[in-house]
């Protein structure tokens, strides 16, 4: 039932009510008038058509949008206003219909707009309550669904921002091969469409599964090792149990890509780059090691890591963890730079949306 039905149904139903119930104590003591039946019907549309027109009245003014210390004269003000046009029609016809219950009032007119004024309290003071709460309530849900929509734009924009970074490395890894090994260089370029192809596909994903961002990190890695050649080892070491677990798109492609940038290309002699995954307490744990040292996070790190802790953030929520951090040196007295990374089970937002699905 829409709320305009719900609205009507209400004062039909409580102004007959109302009326019916002090018609019946007249109809008991005095016998059956036509006239006294012919008043209620008229008293019960009048509340109706007054009450209804307070509505009209309060929503064109927007009042209840209004603080409280400027809503609550308004309030009284039709109240009393109500009262008196209902003292005013009733009174007069009382006179006429039934006198002999106004010969021991002595102040009729007070007596009868106090009882109607608590009438039309109780049926302003319910309907303004109503809004005002409504009012609140849509505000907050309003509230809700703009910082909703802030970080879904603030989310897409992260994405977006990957592909010009990655893109200009990639090309640097073949730029040498066209002329001195052309076979080599169309399976980089077909890893680059790959990883061209994955990064628009982020743009329109919030997840994908480990074992397809992997993929992406395999073909980032192999054009590296083109134009690092020795000097660029890797290794990846995935558990079995993580490979569909969701993450988000390039993201480990970019940290891969600042291990390389800030860690391996620095050091003499290059370096190695290591990728695990394991599955520990219901999360996903991603260890990414790389040869180098830990600076300053913000230049060192460059956008890749403020990036990576702000979509784990808007995805998952403060469950999801991102650290970095600054090994003890290996059995070969080379530093070692940490990238840890842990993932929840469920996330706030993807899973969220997969229960509604289920339940439609």
């Amino acid at each position: 039932m829409s709320k305009q039905k719900i609205y009507w149904f209400c004062q039909l139903f409580g102004w007959s009510l109302l009326i019916t119930v002090e018609y019946l104590a007249y109809l008991l003591e005095d016998g059956f008038q036509a006239d006294e039946l012919y008043l209620a019907i008229a008293n019960i549309f009048l509340g109706i058509t007054l009450t209804h027109l307070y509505r009209l009245m309060i929503r064109r003014w927007n009042w209840v949008l209004l603080p409280f210390f400027r809503l609550a004269p308004r309030v009284l003000l039709s109240v009393f206003v109500l009262a008196l046009i209902m003292t005013m029609v009733n009174l007069p016809m009382d006179r006429l219909i039934v006198p002999q219950h106004l010969m021991d009032e002595p102040w009729p007119l007070f007596g009868y707009i106090m009882t109607w004024g608590k009438t039309m309290l109780a049926w302003v003071l319910s309907y303004t309550a109503y809004h005002y709460v409504e009012e609140n309530r849509n505000a907050e849900i309003e509230k809700i669904l703009l910082k909703t929509n802030i970080r879904e734009t603030e989310a897409k924009v992260l994405r977006s921002q990957l592909n010009p970074h990655f893109v200009f490395n990639a090309l640097n890894s073949i730029r040498a091969l066209v002329y001195e090994n052309p076979t080599k260089a169309q399976q980089s370029i077909t890893q680059l469409s790959n990883l061209l192809r994955n990064s628009l596909l982020a743009d329109r994903r919030k997840t994908v599964e480990l074992r397809e961002e992997m993929k992406t990190v395999e073909d980032y890695l192999a054009l590296e090792k083109v134009r690092y050649e020795e000097r660029l080892t890797s290794k990846i070491e995935l558990d079995g149990r993580t490979l569909f677990w969701q993450v988000p798109p390039m993201m480990l492609q970019t940290l891969v890509e600042n291990a390389i940038k800030h860690g391996v290309s620095t050091a003499v002699g290059g370096g190695f780059v290591e990728v695990k995954s394991s599955l520990v307490a219901d999360k996903l744990h991603i260890l990414i090691r790389n040869t180098g040292v830990l600076g300053d996070k913000n230049a060192s790190g460059g956008f890749g890591l403020a990036n990576t802790s702000q979509r784990l953030e808007l995805l998952y929520g403060p469950d999801a963890q991102f650290h970095i951090f600054q090994e003890a040196k290996n059995l070969d007295d080379r530093p070692i730079v940490c990238a840890e990374i842990t993932i929840p089970a469920q996330s706030e937002g993807i899973f969220r949306r997969e229960k509604a699905k289920n339940i439609d």
